[in-house]
């Protein structure tokens, strides 16, 4: 009852008197707690990160970025008669290319090449002295990706009709920045997905409930004023670190290309519900499918066979057509 109360006086308040409380709460929060958000989003997750190891039905690829730096790749050609499509999968933070095995053996097996790509920093690519990475999306990131798409584009078997896009966690929401701008990506599939303002918002708000017990301005304060203060925040991780955060919700709002987001349900990283407000600014043909009790990046492991069957059924109706494949020269 005073909760409501207090609203109903703060909603009372004239605009310009509104206006002016709410530039000096900004600057207040601002000044108190905008060190705890740059520490708190410049640390890293401490879950455990799968690895692969080295297969020799492999083509290995090095290929240049854009800025000339050599990315470390494998491409694995489909042991099935026909080619059915080429997808490109997107690594989570941390892992090697050969993790790509574990998600796409059925995809190699059904008809599907295969081709992953370490950025840099990552696995046994190039080391760029002015960049650390974190599990945030950069623009070198998504400058890689392109790069890897690049590579696919003018391979001697390259696929005229475009290529699928599979990404794991930070590799996804990469690939959802790539494919809204590249209509050769035809279709995009994620597991673990997450954007920046959707996940940070909600982080915000338990940070500021942890460190201030002024609870009744917590609740009254309106969701795009914590997305603000955010946005601040990133941008000045962003200019210490070198780097730009592109918006992963503006790609998932351009893309306009079929759509599967896989999440864990069980998710305490991600939680479903953050998971849930991205997918809701997705457009075009869109499917989230949520694991139940699949912690974060670990709904393969729970689903198994379903997780295999649902990536792949989503591949031959967006994706698949048989033809035969070019040989390469």
């Amino acid at each position: 009852m005073i909760f409501w109360l207090y609203v109903g006086l703060f909603l009372a308040v004239p605009p310009i008197i509104m206006g002016l409380a709410l530039a000096v709460m900004y600057l207040y929060i601002r000044w108190k707690y905008m060190g705890f958000l740059t520490r708190i989003f410049q640390e890293k997750p401490l879950f455990v990160v799968p690895r692969g190891e080295p297969d020799p039905r492999a083509e290995e690829v090095t290929i240049p970025a854009v800025d000339g730096l050599a990315l470390r790749g494998c491409y694995f050609p489909t042991t099935a008669p026909q080619r059915r499509g080429v997808i490109l999968f997107g690594l989570e933070f941390g892992s090697n290319r050969w993790a790509c095995r574990q998600y796409c053996q059925g995809l190699i097996e059904a008809g599907y090449d295969v081709f992953a790509v370490e950025p840099r920093n990552q696995g046994e690519s190039d080391r760029d002295a002015n960049y650390e990475p974190l599990q945030w999306v950069t623009d070198r990131d998504v400058a890689d990706m392109r790069a890897a798409i690049a590579y696919l584009r003018t391979r001697p078997d390259a696929d005229s009709r475009g290529i699928g896009l599979f990404g794991i966690s930070k590799g996804g929401g990469t690939g959802v920045l790539v494919a809204a701008n590249d209509p050769w990506v035809r279709c995009v599939v994620t597991d673990g997905m997450y954007g920046t303002h959707t996940t940070m918002v909600p982080y915000m708000r338990r940070w500021i409930e942890i460190y201030s017990d002024r609870k009744l301005i917590q609740r009254a304060l309106p969701t795009w004023f914590y997305g603000l203060i955010g946005a601040v925040g990133a941008k000045r991780v962003a200019r210490n670190r070198g780097v730009n955060y592109p918006s992963v919700e503006k790609a998932a709002a351009k893309l306009n290309r079929p759509l599967l987001m896989i999440h864990g349900a069980g998710d305490t990283y991600i939680k479903p519900e953050m998971a849930q407000a991205l997918f809701e600014r997705a457009t075009g043909v869109k499917k989230l499918w949520l694991v139940s009790k699949a912690k974060h990046n670990q709904a393969l492991n729970v689903a198994g066979e379903e997780y295999h069957r649902q990536v792949l059924e989503f591949f031959d109706r967006y994706l698949g057509e048989v033809h035969e494949p070019v040989p390469v020269a």
